[in-house]
């Protein structure tokens, strides 16, 4: 304890009332060191998939005359719906996100892969457009903003069932195109429809009837499951509806139907699925699987491209970073689109769109690559997300340091932890923080968290137990929490945090007074999996403290 601290303490004991609380806990200079486990040759004219590494999944892309955006899924993570800019398809820079003021959503409740789900963005009129569900907070929303970095508006909540809307333009009209429950009885579980209903977007509400487009999906005697994510594009007067097909695991797939009419009927292609990974040797080196979620766009030089989500394992079914955006060129085949033909790997190398070359943004988002946050200014990056929508702040920057006030513990849905975390981007990555805390009472904490969702999660850092102070770390598997090691420290002087990952291990050290030291190493992280953890998310690795 601070020696100011220490003295106002005994003053405060000497005159019979309570201690000080704890000083916040401290953190400088952020450091991510990331390599992929594949070893990728990309040669001129390739660019290396996936485009977004991590945690962002169901992409959604829209051209706007040179310029390209994306916005992805970030469920009850806040800041969330993270936007993309990109001149080329492949070089991608955040530019904002579009939910980043408490009054837009309240994810009050939310546990991680509940909020935010698939959203889409669309522009018109000098006006961009996400549609978006938020699970178990509202429903189907639009926002709109006149710049995709920002502000964008409160949400306009739309009266209809279901989730993944999207906007379909036809001159000055709108169309909205979701996944709702079938026209009958539910056949089987997993049994969903599209729907399609026109959008009065200067209202700001749905118009005239709704119309089923897909019953259950390409063929219902097969009993398809969860047909969702759809989108309606326009070509050689057919409209083609694409949408993802088989759950977002290892059976997902992308197919496609088209017809002459908006309203239908639509005919599958014959040859569905146009992307999946499902059909090839689950054993086979660097793996990448659950391909689906796909959106195509085409460039001003007319050629066409599907953004996607696929993962990498890095054993079996086993991944701790999410799911990711990949970028395929598509092919026209006798008026049908194909991504990928069946049985034929993704690769982790393809070609570029032939469209002027980019260079990387300020942070790196494909491949192997590193940064440092030094915690200077007085706003955070904008990569930086937490738990839920804080209805007050609970950090500050000061002097080189991000400082960390009260929140609630990690698992508690009440609140939002003091907690800010980075996704991680790859399964062989290092993570290194410095903080400055001195636990006032057993069990206040302040370290890294590395966190997958309100059950699993891990803490390492410095804490106190029995009364003494340790570095330590805790596992929470389903909840389940327990103390993998600890060690002695003295008070008073700041410790170096260090994770280690390497696919489904990872490793802990820290340096202090004493020098550097390893506390634990080879420790199973498969709980940090979504396999084990389930859900929709990735891992997410940052500065969390508590006190009480």
């Amino acid at each position: 304890m601070h020696f100011r601290t220490l003295a106002l303490a005994l003053a405060g004991l000497a005159a019979g009332s309570p201690a000080l609380a704890t000083e916040p806990a401290r953190f400088s200079r952020f450091t991510y060191d990331g390599h992929t486990q594949e070893r990728v040759t990309v040669r001129a004219g390739q660019h290396r998939n996936p485009i977004l590494s991590g945690y962002y999944p169901d992409p959604s892309v829209t051209r706007v005359g040179d310029d390209y955006y994306l916005v992805l899924s970030s469920f009850a993570h806040y800041p969330g719906l993270p936007i993309f800019r990109s001149k080329d398809l492949v070089n991608w820079t955040q530019i904002g996100n579009a939910i980043d003021r408490p009054e837009q959503l309240d994810f009050t409740g939310m546990r991680t892969s509940q909020a935010v789900f698939a959203p889409d963005i669309s522009y018109h009129d000098g006006t961009f457009y996400i549609a978006n569900t938020c699970v178990e907070c509202g429903g189907n929303f639009v926002i709109t903003a006149k710049d995709p970095a920002g502000p964008w508006s409160k949400p306009i909540w739309l009266p209809f069932e279901g989730i993944d809307p999207s906007i379909f333009w036809e001159g000055d009209r709108a169309y909205i195109v979701n996944n709702r429950a079938p026209a009958e009885p539910p056949r089987y579980d997993g049994h969903r429809a599209i729907w399609i209903q026109e959008y009065d977007w200067r209202a700001g509400k749905m118009v005239s009837e709704s119309t089923q487009l897909v019953n259950g999906g390409v063929d219902i005697s097969k009993k398809p499951v969860w047909i969702e994510g759809p989108h309606i594009l326009k070509k050689d007067g057919w409209y083609y509806l694409t949408a993802a097909e088989g759950g977002t695991s290892v059976n997902h797939s992308q197919v496609v139907l088209r017809s002459k009419n908006l309203r239908g009927p639509f005919v599958p292609y014959a040859d569905n699925p146009i992307l999946t990974q499902r059909d090839l040797d689950p054993a086979r080196p660097n793996p990448i699987t659950s391909a689906g979620h796909a959106k195509l766009v085409k460039t001003q030089n007319g050629e066409w491209f599907a953004t996607f989500l696929a993962v990498r394992p890095y054993e079996g079914d086993f991944y701790n970073i999410g799911r990711e955006t990949f970028l395929l060129p598509v092919t026209w085949k006798d008026g049908w689109p194909i991504i990928l033909p069946k049985g034929e790997a993704i690769p982790f190398a393809s070609r570029v769109p032939k469209l002027p070359a980019q260079a990387p943004g300020p942070v790196p988002t494909t491949g192997d690559f590193g940064y440092v946050d030094e915690f200077e200014g007085d706003k955070l990056a904008m990569q930086w997300i937490g738990v839920r929508t804080p209805k007050r702040p609970f950090y500050h920057l000061k002097a080189g340091d991000l400082v960390l006030e009260r929140g609630t513990p990690i698992g508690d849905l009440s609140g939002v932890p003091a907690f800010l975390g980075r996704r991680q981007q790859h399964h062989v990555a290092t993570v290194t923080t410095t903080v400055r805390f001195d636990p006032g009472a057993d069990g206040e904490r302040g370290g890294l968290a590395a966190m997958q969702s309100d059950r699993n999660y891990l803490f390492f850092g410095v804490t106190r137990i029995g009364g003494k102070p340790v570095v330590a770390l805790y596992t929470a598997d389903q909840g389940q929490e327990r103390l993998v090691a600890s060690a002695p420290i003295s008070l008073g002087n700041p410790v170096m945090l260090t994770i280690r990952a390497d696919g489904g291990t990872m490793a802990f050290d820290y340096e202090g007074t004493a020098g550097r030291k390893t506390l634990a190493a080879d420790v199973d992280a498969r709980f940090l999996s979504t396999k084990v953890a389930t859900g929709f998310v990735g891992t997410l690795i940052g500065p969390y403290a508590w006190r009480k």
